[in-house]
């Protein structure tokens, strides 16, 4: 690329686009306007600063010899208006390239569908060095968030402004705000968690392990989003969760057959009582919340104890397991969270 040093050089016959029309009286032609607009994109091109050109514009100006101010400055007006229109459409196509390219490797990154070496390449371009352990956390709201959105930008500018540049990657992905930051900083997450959960009103957040290298990215959402999505079936409590805490309900669902037919033949026969399984399935579930203590269980389903023990029985009567026994405990409770996580008895197939 050729340099121009000189305003001349850098405003492109524009000089002399403005003594013609001078001389003439006229307004500037469509192909003077077409060759100002295109200076003014090869200028957005270069870098060249708009303020700069403009004051080049403006002193140009008062070379050009004329009697009559209105013709030149007519000229003038037209001239930099085209300048500026052509420099700002260049901008703007930068930065439509510029989202593109962040999308396409936010995809890319989050599902792994690039070669790792390249993935890693393009990584250094927007601050990440995948050759780190990165994690991910991910907030879901009450509705789904995209680029540009107030809540995206206010997160973004509140993580940025307190961490800098500390090789972090703020993004949306499927309507949730995401977080990628290396591994070995987990204030910076529970920092974006603490400002997701207040931005979304009340939102809740996932954080991910922390793995090594470019597939590591992957492995961390992939965390996150199952945390999620288990918080959601279980009805866990707690703005945050973190995949490290939850790592027994991924085991327990791996086998989704197996579990199924657990939750059958354990369960299932809590479907022969009057009013069908679902009032003592949700007395094991609160039984088990409880820590197994009868007078705490009674008071959070406001039952008395009596009436509580009653359920118990019912349910060692039906199921032939019971509750106080710590063997048959455990078989019960793992029955429980399987139907939690399968959906049972409402989820049929």
């Amino acid at each position: 690329m050729v340099e121009r040093d000189t305003p001349e050089d850098r405003l492109g016959g524009y000089v002399g686009i403005l003594r013609h029309a001078c001389a003439t009286g006229r307004r500037l032609s469509r192909a003077e306007l077409d060759s100002r607009r295109a200076e003014g994109r090869r200028a957005a091109e270069e870098g060249l600063p708009l303020r700069a050109l403009i004051r080049d514009h403006l002193a140009a100006a008062r070379s050009v010899p004329t009697r009559a101010p209105e013709p030149l400055l007519a000229a003038v007006e037209q001239a930099v208006d085209a300048f500026v229109e052509g420099y700002e459409h260049s901008q703007r196509q930068a930065v439509r390239q510029e989202e593109a390219a962040r999308r396409e490797f936010i995809d890319d990154l989050l599902h792994g569908r690039s070669g790792l070496g390249l993935l890693a390449e393009r990584a250094e371009r927007f601050g990440l060095r995948l050759s780190q352990a990165h994690a991910v956390a991910v907030a879901a709201g009450s509705e789904p968030y995209g680029d540009g959105y107030p809540v995206a930008r206010r997160i973004e500018e509140a993580v940025l402004g307190r961490f800098g540049k500390r090789q972090i990657l703020l993004a949306t992905k499927d309507g949730s705000l995401v977080c990628v930051a290396p591994g070995d900083q987990p204030d910076v997450l529970a920092y974006f968690a603490e400002q997701a959960h207040a931005a979304t009103d009340g939102g809740r957040v996932a954080v991910g392990r922390s793995h090594p290298g470019p597939g590591g990215v992957v492995h961390s959402y992939e965390e996150a989003l199952n945390a999620l999505d288990i918080a959601e079936r279980l009805g866990l409590e707690g703005p945050v969760l973190y995949a490290s805490d939850l790592l027994v309900y991924p085991v327990l669902s791996r086998d989704r057959q197996a579990m199924a037919d657990l939750v059958e033949s354990v369960l299932g026969p809590l479907r022969q009582a009057r009013g069908g399984p679902r009032p003592l399935l949700d007395t094991l579930t609160a039984y088990f919340g409880c820590g197994c203590v009868a007078t705490e269980t009674a008071r959070h389903l406001s039952l008395s104890v009596r009436a509580l023990t009653y359920r118990l029985e019912r349910i060692h009567a039906l199921t032939g397991a019971d509750p106080a026994d710590p063997v048959d405990r455990y078989t019960l409770q793992t029955a429980v969270i399987g139907s939690r996580l399968l959906g049972w008895p409402d989820a049929t197939g």
